[in-house]
């Protein structure tokens, strides 16, 4: 890691295409660019590790990832990412230890955007940074019900069937 990134008119467009910048002003994303840090990972190291303590997000401009989880000394692939991508978003919502290991499997230029450039976000507008908080939860909501329908696709014989629902409103009895 070196230095802060230049502001290219390229890395503006690179994030106004992606749905967690959806709506964001330019002038908001020149402010977050110039305050991100440049990652360069080499095709086969890490970003981080699952439980490593979070540091930010990253948007790839170039190369490929694998995000993966491990369980009894085997590793699961969990999802792919490329140019245009962004991950380890989480850790600018919940603070937690990291849920995945994210592995460059080609050499890889990204953006790293902390915490603490969003709270200078928060301190300049306030607006755009809940706007930015609103998109990232869409974005992890979308992501979650995408690993719902792999899980549930993976075995529904597994799930607990509930039988017959009453359907319409409820009942007086019910609402007590």
């Amino acid at each position: 890691m070196s230095g802060r990134l230049t502001v290219h008119p390229e890395r503006i467009a690179l994030l106004q295409a992606m749905p967690i910048f959806g709506a964001i002003s330019a002038a908001t994303l020149e402010f977050l660019v110039s305050r991100a840090l440049p990652v360069r990972v080499q095709a086969g190291d890490c970003f981080f590790h699952e439980g490593d303590s979070p540091k930010g997000m990253f948007v790839i401009e170039a190369g490929r990832v694998l995000v993966s989880r491990s369980r009894d000394g085997q590793e699961f692939l969990l999802q792919e990412f490329g140019p245009g991508d962004c991950f380890g978003e989480m850790a600018l919502m919940d603070l937690d230890p990291r849920s995945a290991t994210v592995r460059a499997v080609e050499d890889c230029l990204a953006i790293e955007i902390r915490p603490g450039d969003l709270h200078e976000l928060f301190e300049r507008d306030c607006a755009q940074f809940a706007l930015i908080q609103m998109n990232m939860g869409r974005e992890i909501c979308r992501r979650l019900r995408a690993a719902d329908d792999r899980v549930f696709a993976l075995d529904p014989s597994k799930s607990r069937r509930l039988g017959a629902l009453p359907t319409g409103p409820p009942t007086p009895e019910a609402k007590r």
